[in-house]
């Protein structure tokens, strides 16, 4: 089995949509960090699991200085981009998303 693993930096804002008050349903901005995980028994043609330049591309393109409310189709907490973002990727087994230097949210592919 190989294993890669991206790790990205998204700058962008949201707000969360919550049933309990926090100042987090006020729109504010995160430098956030994902670290995709992806792994295949194979590689492709050029001997990759897949490329990082292709991987940072699927994300960060979709991403990075946008209102993440505007262009996610749910609450978007730190789970729910993780999901999002192995979502992205057949061969995503992983996503870590961390928001803050001490938040973070993983997702793990059953």
């Amino acid at each position: 089995m190989y294993r890669v693993k991206k790790r990205i930096e998204v700058s962008a804002a949201h707000s969360l949509t919550l049933d309990y008050e926090s100042k987090c349903t006020q729109l504010h901005g995160h430098n956030w960090i994902i670290d995709i995980y992806l792994e295949s028994e194979t590689l492709d043609q050029n001997g990759m699991v897949m490329d990082f330049t292709k991987i940072k591309e699927r994300v960060k393109d979709q991403l990075d200085h946008k209102n993440l409310n505007q262009v996610l189709p749910f609450n978007p907490t730190a789970e729910n981009i993780a999901c999002w973002v192995c979502s992205q990727f057949d061969c995503c087994y992983r996503v870590d998303v961390q928001e803050s230097e001490n938040n973070v949210a993983s997702y793990i592919k059953d």
